[in-house]
């Protein structure tokens, strides 16, 4: 027997039937494989996170609606005795930073079920049908551990509307959120399952995916109120050590419109500044520094000359003193002008009440208070400068609003006039559709223009008629380079300030004029 022949013409087919079955069970392995991409990358949380809805603040509507999803899965009998069933859908709805992802591991360490975690990008890969693969690869793996619950973060990724794009065809991400659609409510029955998913942009959504039997509750998670921004500072300054001093309600009041992100980050910001001051306990100081970082941008240094920061201090001063003298608006909380973020100053209002609706005065004091730094640069300089842009661009588009949108205008009437404008990959309209005449558009067009010249009369007569305080107020901030809205009201009633401590202008006096001025760019100044 020639055994060198032999052993040659079958050891290529041994190795290549080696081969075929490494590469079989390959694919059979898991997640680790060069051919798993058609696997679920979802995450079993096997052990429960050390996160449960006590450490949850400012969401308690969402908690509740959570905390009977969690019963329905402990005691699923409890309901059926009723012919009620377990809702097969829970979807986050709320802008960032509300705490989406947040209540969703609560979720998992309350629970007492498997959990599945995953990101709705992580279906969708360069490869076709890899998606739906992976979709029903994560049923799959669901139904084996059933009760329990499947977390999709950002499921806008993967379930935005059907036909988006300019071909508006048939692509790897229909596909996925097809077979999506199939496994929450299809003819397999995904009994013990629940979805909980998160997005902030549910306007983009599929109608089929937003349908009662897919996702059957939708848990809005807005901006926290007063109450709940209280609770989030108190749950991230737990472990925290505070002097006495320190008093969350008052930051919680001072900080409308903040999320649970940024309230958790002004937290941080605190401590870094307590701890780089060698501290051993954050003080209130902190805290308020920390907001004005947070709310206003982070200080700069920059070199600016005497005659522009003179400038700048007027144009702070007119938005400033016509808010104190506009009745129906926000009141002023500081005005600056040390550079902070991309703005060489900043005029910061603070409103008393949360608003969730505004009124036509209060539209109006607002199209005033943006028009009130250019009154005051032409008042006292004769002329105005580039510092003002952003504030023509805010007052346009509120002034817009007003007229297009909110009904504001008595010669057009509450007629939405326009539709906004939508992504081209979003399946909507690929350009802004005009359903209106041009001879509509030229009256839009006066009727804006109308409302801002009337702010802008409003804010040169009342400027004028105090146009000593407006030069009070001014000499006083670019003495002080900061004021608060206690001190500007001491000002207008004539009382005098104490002399300030030394400042970053005494300090950086002499490079200011040793270096050339910096010229006010549109997208800078007083805001």
């Amino acid at each position: 027997v020639n055994w060198t022949g032999l052993l040659l013409n079958v050891l290529p087919w041994v190795l290549f039937i080696g081969l075929w079955l490494a590469f079989f069970y390959q694919m059979q392995a898991g997640q680790k494989g060069i051919f798993s991409f058609g696997r679920s990358r979802a995450k079993l949380v096997a052990d429960r996170p050390n996160v449960t809805f006590k450490d949850v603040a400012g969401a308690d509507e969402a908690k509740q609606e959570l905390q009977e999803i969690i019963e329905f899965l402990k005691e699923p009998e409890k309901f059926r005795r009723l012919g009620g069933r377990v809702p097969k859908g829970v979807l986050l709805v709320g802008p960032p930073g509300t705490g989406k992802t947040y209540i969703a591991k609560a979720v998992a360490g309350e629970a007492g079920v498997p959990f599945f975690s995953m990101s709705g990008s992580d279906f969708v890969e360069m490869f076709v049908g890899v998606g739906a693969s992976r979709v029903r690869d994560l049923f799959r793996q669901a139904k084996a551990h059933a009760p329990c619950i499947i977390f999709i973060d950002e499921i806008d990724a993967v379930g935005r509307h059907r036909g988006a794009g300019i071909g508006g065809g048939h692509d790897e991400r229909e596909q996925t959120l097809n077979q999506l659609l199939v496994e929450m409510d299809g003819f397999e029955s995904s009994e013990g399952i629940i979805i909980l998913a998160a997005t902030n942009r549910p306007d983009i959504l599929d109608p089929a995916l937003l349908r009662p039997g897919r996702f059957d509750r939708q848990v809005v998670m807005d901006l926290p109120d007063v109450k709940g921004r209280e609770g989030i500072l108190r749950v991230h300054t737990r472990n925290i050590p505070l002097s006495r001093n320190v008093k969350l309600d008052v930051i919680a009041k001072s900080t409308p419109g903040l999320s649970g992100a940024d309230l958790e980050n002004l937290v941080n910001e605190a401590v870094l500044l307590a701890s780089r001051k060698g501290r051993k306990r954050v003080r209130m100081e902190d805290f308020e520094e920390a907001k004005d970082k947070v709310m206003m941008g982070m200080a700069r240094k920059v070199a600016i000359s005497e005659d522009e920061k003179r400038l700048i201090a007027y144009h702070e001063t007119g938005h400033a003193l016509v808010a104190k003298l506009m009745p129906g608006g926000d009141p002023v909380h500081k005005v600056t002008i040390i550079p902070r973020g991309r703005a060489l100053g900043v005029t910061h209002f603070l409103p008393m009440d949360e608003r969730h609706t505004y009124s036509k005065s209060y539209c109006m004091a607002k199209l005033v208070y943006a028009l009130g730094g250019r009154v005051a640069e032409k008042l006292v300089f004769g002329e105005v400068s580039t510092g003002a842009g952003g504030d023509y661009e805010q007052a346009t588009e509120l002034a817009r609003r007003m007229v297009c949108e909110w009904g504001m205008s008595d010669r057009l009437g509450p007629v939405v006039y326009g539709q906004r404008e939508e992504e081209i990959f979003l399946g909507r309209e690929i350009t802004r559709k005009k359903d209106y005449s041009e001879r509509t558009a030229e009256v839009i067009d006066q009727e804006i223009k109308a409302l801002i010249d009337e702010a802008e009369r409003t804010a040169e007569r009342l400027l004028k008629e105090n146009e000593d305080k407006l030069h009070a107020v001014a000499q006083a901030l670019l003495e002080h380079e900061v004021l608060n809205g206690e001190q500007i009201d001491r000002i207008l009633r004539g009382e005098p300030l104490p002399k300030p401590k030394t400042t970053q202008g005494s300090k950086s006096k002499k490079s200011r004029e040793q270096k050339p001025p910096v010229p006010i760019a549109a997208s800078e100044g007083g805001s």
